[in-house]
């Protein structure tokens, strides 16, 4: 006899085989489907960035041969031509990420005999570049316990529950933010306060470009605020000339902030209902001790800079320290028992944009050894003969189309040493030092492109809003910016500005 049970065994073992064969079979198939799309990502990547370099590369020597050939610049300043068309290319289209792009310069400026290595290498460590690095540590101690959803919380309380109270209360917050840490940061740090107010899409737009154009406003309050204020103080320094206090700054930017301020709440809250809003997510929001003590080592910070002004004719100590007294309090948040931060916690510090800033010095030092605004003496003694006021409106509509194009630091470092060397014929030094204040300002002031600034990228990449709800809000209140920034920059920064060389 056949043996059944053998037999019906056997049909079972060979089927659930055949099954773990089709499970195998189906499971490599799905991770074949699955790896073909990552493969493809990557090669997408590959090609992108090779695109990307080829075309840099293309244009890089396109401007040099432009300069050598038609403008008849010198080979060194051709070559500086070129690589800057190089760099600012790269910063462009992304092929690259934004610091290895910002690190090129220590290879490509000593390579090409336009700066030596020491010097090209020296700005990486300026002053200014740590004291944002201090800024950096305590924003992340700031966003670590919670501190800006407090702040938040305290200025939301103090202003009317409507969308108009919303918007005032996001904008004075971003001022306040503003004092002690850069526009970038200020933007990082409110703008999920903003998302979690309303579900309400045209009001959400409405509260994040609040944040987005509140964090820019803040960024002119202090020489802290935004990396443009920064490079610009660091270039007076360079040319040997006095910078603006700290103190000074302020008294100097206070009254356009507020104006600003003012005329963006007023944008904003345009065209929309001022209905009641449910703030009931920041109910569980409290200030505790550890809030208190990061409050405390902000307020000390503040005071420090404020008096350094003042007591500087009767003892230079702080005022030779001014660069690094961030970098000082930004260590301080590491004591243990006492700060907020340990060293894990700066994984998320931006060192990208500390190589950006390294970068803006060196292109700055490459441009006055190479006295590249000499090539442009001829362009800018058009201009000769103009007024004041008209040199200044036109530096300001410039500066604000420009930034839709270079990153504000970017633009700043390339536009200084060329103002400072081609119009010394027919500007005094107390007109250029305003005309480079004027363009460093408008810079912050480009509010319509959502690549134009950091907090305008910041929160059109994170906050969802469309591209066209930014240009229409932007370009009005950028409009109002030129025109504030050419008033006061005759009729009141001109009195605060006193030129000498240092020493």
């Amino acid at each position: 006899m056949l043996n059944t049970d053998d037999d019906t065994e056997s049909i079972r073992s060979t089927k659930q085989t055949t099954h773990n064969l089709s499970s195998t079979d189906n499971a490599e198939s799905k991770d074949l489907q699955t790896d073909m799309p990552q493969e493809t990502k990557s090669q997408d990547k590959i090609i992108n960035v090779l695109l990307g370099v080829g075309l840099s590369l293309v244009l890089g020597v396109i401007v040099f041969c432009f300069a050598y050939f038609y403008l008849h610049a010198t080979l060194k300043v051709s070559m500086l031509i070129g690589i800057m068309g190089l760099l600012i290319t790269l910063w462009t289209n992304k092929a690259l990420p934004m610091g290895v792009v910002s690190l090129l310069p220590i290879i490509l400026f000593p390579s090409f005999g336009i700066l030596d290595t020491k010097s090209a290498t020296a700005n990486y460590a300026n002053p200014i570049i740590y004291l944002f690095l201090g800024g950096f540590m305590i924003a992340t101690a700031t966003e670590k316990i919670g501190l800006h959803k407090v702040i938040a919380k305290w200025f939301l309380a103090r202003f009317p529950n409507n969308t108009k109270g919303v918007i005032s209360a996001l904008g004075v917050a971003s001022v306040t933010l503003g004092t002690a840490l850069s526009n970038s940061t200020v933007a990082l740090l409110l703008l999920p306060v903003a998302m979690s107010i309303t579900d309400n899409k045209v009001l959400r737009t409405r509260f994040l470009l609040a944040v987005a154009f509140g964090a820019s406003i803040s960024g002119i309050t202090t020489p802290i605020g935004s990396p443009p204020n920064l490079i610009y103080l660091g270039f007076l320094e360079s040319q040997g000339l006095s910078g603006i206090s700290f103190t000074t700054w302020i008294f100097m930017m206070a009254p356009l902030t507020f104006l600003m301020l003012f005329m963006m709440i007023k944008i904003l809250s345009y065209g929309v209902s001022d209905q009641a809003l449910n703030l009931s997510v920041f109910d569980s929001v409290y200030v505790n001790g550890t809030h208190k003590r990061l409050l405390v080592f902000i307020a000390v910070l503040l005071v420090i800079l404020l008096l350094n002004s003042p007591i500087r004719p009767f003892y230079d100590g702080i005022g030779f320290n001014e660069n690094i007294v961030l970098l000082a309090f930004g260590l301080m948040m590491f004591i243990p028992k006492i700060g907020f931060l340990d060293w894990d916690d700066t994984k998320s510090i931006p060192y990208e944009i500390i190589f950006l800033f390294g970068a803006g010095f060196c292109i700055a030092t490459a441009f006055s050894q190479a006295e590249l605004g000499g090539a442009f003496v001829s362009f800018f003694a058009h201009f000769d003969g103009l007024p004041l006021i008209v040199l200044i409106f036109l530096a300001c509509v410039f500066a604000i189309v420009a930034t839709g194009f270079l990153s504000t630091t970017a633009l700043i470092a390339i536009l200084l040493p060329i103002i400072e060397v081609a119009t010394q014929s027919f500007l005094s030094d107390a007109s250029r030092v305003l005309l480079m204040l004027v363009i460093t300002i408008c810079a912050s002031f480009s509010f319509m492109i959502p690549i134009s600034t950091p907090p305008n990228a910041i929160v059109f990449a994170q906050g969802g809003i469309k591209a066209w709800d930014m240009i229409r809000f932007g370009f009005l209140l950028s409009l109002v910016g030129i025109v504030c920034v050419t008033l006061f920059s005759v009729w009141y920064w001109w009195s605060f500005l006193e030129v000498k060389p240092l020493g």
